[in-house]
């Protein structure tokens, strides 16, 4: 499979992708494309929708304010990534920026805020969101985009919680202080399988589905704590000695369930 050209420019589009497809751009990729990029008619793109894979494309037509694509062939096939569905306690907006940007290339399939008792940030641009993944997805060479959720209280996502998926939160009075550690041991438990399978690198390993829950800047209120150690599908794991800021927190705690559960195990 070819590896991504990180000297291409990329650029997501929402229709289907197949060899001479012709695409109309939207008035802002246009501007983008040729106010910015200053490409020009016969130039060429990379285009990914998240389902297609990836497609070499040329400038079919352009004009001042207009742009045309046409697909010409496939240059990566889809593939899937890891199952990571990402709760997290929503931000003030420039952090959230930088943390769903982050999300999004540590691989996270889902961005489900959450609403606790603590959180600075309850009213959410979702399509701000959306646009931060987009662009985190264009730049780094994803062949999908995670999807953006609406916030739900934390309360009601743990009492629906699907519990083949078992939920990492991060909590600085864990038991077992080395992450990775905790994350094998507990995870073993609950899926059934031996600590040595979930050692890596493992060829042609699986990845599992699995969530990762970041509180607020306060932390988890006494309640709420207790309430995801009550639950027989969390997984507790401290990040260290170190205090660290929610957003940081994020690109950490993904980094170790990519590293047990994810697709840095293939």
């Amino acid at each position: 499979m070819p590896v991504h050209d990180f000297n291409a420019q990329r650029l997501f589009v929402e229709a289907p992708l197949t060899a001479g497809a012709r695409l109309a751009c939207s008035d802002g990729q246009a501007n983008y494309l040729l106010a910015v990029l200053r490409l020009e008619a016969g130039d060429e793109i990379l285009l990914f929708n998240g389902r297609d894979g990836e497609w070499r494309a040329r400038i079919a037509d352009a004009g001042r304010r207009r742009c045309e694509l046409e697909a010409v062939a496939q240059v990566r096939e889809q593939q899937a990534g890891p199952d990571i569905d990402y709760l997290f306690a929503p931000l003030k907006r420039s952090r959230l920026d930088y943390m769903v940007q982050k999300a999004a290339e540590m691989g996270a399939a889902r961005l489900r805020p959450v609403l606790t008792r603590r959180t600075i940030a309850e009213r959410l641009n979702l399509s701000r969101m959306r646009a931060n993944a987009i662009e985190a997805a264009e730049q780094c060479g994803l062949l999908a985009v995670p999807e953006v959720h609406e916030p739900r209280k934390l309360t009601a996502v743990l009492e629906d919680w699907d519990r083949a998926r078992p939920l990492v939160f991060c909590d600085e009075a864990a038991e077992v202080k080395n992450p990775l550690a905790a994350l094998r041991s507990a995870l073993a438990t609950k899926t059934g399988e031996e600590v040595s399978d979930l050692q890596g690198p493992t060829p042609g390993a699986t990845t599992r589905p699995i969530a990762v829950l970041i509180g607020p800047e306060g932390g988890f209120d006494a309640e709420e704590r207790a309430a995801l150690h009550a639950k027989p599908y969390t997984v507790a794991i401290s990040l260290g000695p170190r205090i660290m800021r929610a957003d940081t927190a994020a690109v950490a705690a993904l980094a170790l369930v990519n590293a047990v559960a994810g697709d840095w195990r293939q």
